[in-house]
Parts: structure tokens; C-alpha cells; sequence
């Protein structure tokens, strides 16, 4: 089993800035795709952010040059670093991971969600 724990979400006001964390533990033996989605009240969860085994990142078209993602292989931890932050950002952030375990299955694992809200 693998589990996703999430840190970093909190109140901010519109224009500064938040730092996500997703940390993997578990039966891991190598992860895919890493990456993080989020939900505002009343819509749907979308794509914020993913990023490759290799390096290679995607991004939602309203956050692209503010919400750079990273990861960290060696601790099976990805990053979002959200800059400039907007009302419309508030959301629960989800962290996403596709994770091959040892007997070399490949599954998607999802983080319980932590809380940004951007509000003067």
C-alpha cells in the first residue's frame, strides 16, 4: 500500500504565495507521474500541474508561468510552488502519484487533499 501526505495549504492573501508538498511512502518501487489537481466548490477537479519521471511538466493554461512543480526522486516528494496567488485559486489541492510497486503493477494513488484559500 502507498500513501500520499500532503503539507503546506493555508490561508494566503491575493498576490502572495503558498508552497505544496506531497510526500510518498509505502511499497514503492519506482513512481510515474507525479503531480497535483484541485476542486473549488462546485466544479469539477481539474488538472493544476504533472510532472514526469523524467522531468517533463504540464500545466493548467491559468497557472502556467505562477505554479512551477518539482520533484525530489530521492524522497518520492513532488512540489508546487504557487506564486501570485488569485481568489480564483481556492481550492482543495489533491496530490496525484502513479506508483509501480514491487511486483511491478502500476497504480494511481491520491493525497486526502489540503485546504488553500486566497482571501484579503
Amino acid at each position: 500500500q502507498v500513501q500520499l501526505v500532503e503539507s503546506g495549504g493555508g490561508l494566503v492573501q491575493p498576490g502572495g504565495s503558498l508552497r505544496l508538498s506531497c510526500a510518498a511512502s509505502g511499497s514503492i518501487f519506482s513512481i510515474h507521474h507525479m503531480g497535483w489537481y484541485r476542486q473549488a466548490p462546485g466544479k469539477e477537479r481539474e488538472l493544476v500541474a504533472s510532472i514526469s519521471q523524467y522531468g517533463t511538466t504540464n500545466y493548467a493554461d491559468s497557472v502556467k508561468g505562477r505554479f512551477p512543480i518539482s520533484r525530489d526522486n530521492a524522497k518520492n516528494t513532488v512540489y508546487l510552488q504557487m506564486n501570485s496567488l488569485k481568489p480564483e485559486d481556492t481550492a482543495v489541492y489533491y496530490c496525484n502519484a502513479g506508483v509501480e510497486n514491487f511486483e511491478r503493477r502500476i497504480e494511481t494513488y491520491w493525497g486526502r487533499g489540503t485546504q488553500v484559500t486566497v482571501s484579503s
